[in-house]
């Protein structure tokens, strides 16, 4: 059996779909309230937050893949996040469970550098410093031996259904609204963007791999990597009219974030928007060279099939 922990999440689903498409129809769904994403689904309603549950959730589990998420809220990060992941790994030990742990980039340094899976730790803020010391603690459970686990990063989403990611709310979201769409910062770096379902496909492609385990992968992105000044264009071809924009400058979400809780919590991602955003996902290609990532043109088109069939 395989465990979706947090499963009821944008990622979380697209992983229970590839799980039963390409590898098993032995799958548990663990999330605060749980709900059956395939038919033979089984369901653990659970907080993970309380380490008994993490056990009792995880037994019986051949592989468990972490892809819980909390709200964009420091303070809650702080508190939970990290206990959360000792419970998980606590959880692998007990039950002789490998643990397939899905994660962002917000704990690399945010300029001009290429990300690669070598890159130093250098996180900005408090949630980046928040995932530095859960990836810090999977990582010496792994080097101690105490658990067989592998992490699988991704770069920003944007994606189908209930994606949530600023690409998403800021361009697709307005789009559907016919409102002007908007772009942090600057409109002319390029952007490492991941399509949520080729997220998914990847890692549980990685987590059925047995040799991928006990190292950190980049998961796969178009590497045709557009500004959003080109991203745009091409969204403007697809949806067969001319997409307006506005640029926000920095000052406006500083003073944003003094009457916005949510654009406050944006701030310590805003500096990745300054510069080029350069995710390197050669080691994945290399390992798993058949794997089709998903264009942007094809993305854009299924977004936009999407809210076309929504709106009908």
């Amino acid at each position: 059996m395989q465990t979706i922990l947090g499963a009821n999440g944008q990622i979380g689903e697209e992983l229970a779909r590839e799980l039963k498409r390409s590898f098993t129809s032995h799958i548990r769904i663990v999330s605060r309230k749980a709900r059956k994403v395939n038919d033979t689904d089984s369901t653990f309603s659970a907080d993970l937050s309380i380490k008994e549950n993490a056990i009792e959730a995880v037994k019986g589990s051949e592989i468990a893949y972490f892809t819980l998420g909390l709200p964009m809220n420091s303070d809650l990060w702080e508190k939970q996040f990290l206990l959360i992941t000792r419970n998980v790994i606590e959880a692998c030990k007990v039950n002789g469970t490998k643990l397939v742990f899905f994660d962002n980039t917000y704990m690399y340094p945010q300029d001009a550098r290429i990300l690669t899976e070598q890159t130093p730790f250098a996180p900005v803020g408090r949630k980046g410093r928040v995932r530095q010391a859960m990836a810090d603690l999977l990582l010496e459970a792994i080097k101690a031996g105490e658990i067989e686990a592998v992490i699988c990063r991704a770069p920003e989403f944007y994606g189908p259904g209930k994606t949530q990611s600023i690409t998403n709310s800021l361009i697709f979201n307005n789009i559907k609204e016919n409102k002007k769409l908007r772009i942090p910062l600057r409109d002319d770096k390029l952007r490492s963007l991941i399509w949520t379902p080729d997220a998914s496909r990847a890692t549980a492609l990685i987590g059925n791999t047995p040799d991928a385990y006990n190292q950190t992968w980049h998961l796969p992105i178009d590497d045709n990597r557009l500004t959003y000044k080109q991203f745009i264009t091409l969204a403007s071809t697809i949806y067969g009219k001319d997409l307006k924009y506005a640029v926000i400058p920095k000052f406006i979400f500083k003073i944003g974030a003094i009457f916005n809780n949510r654009i406050k919590e944006l701030q310590e991602l805003l500096p990745r928007y300054e510069y080029d955003n350069i995710f390197d996902d050669s080691k994945f290609k290399k390992r798993f060279p058949d794997f089709q990532a998903t264009t942007y043109q094809e993305g854009i088109e299924q977004i936009a099939n999407e809210q076309q069939t929504s709106a009908q």
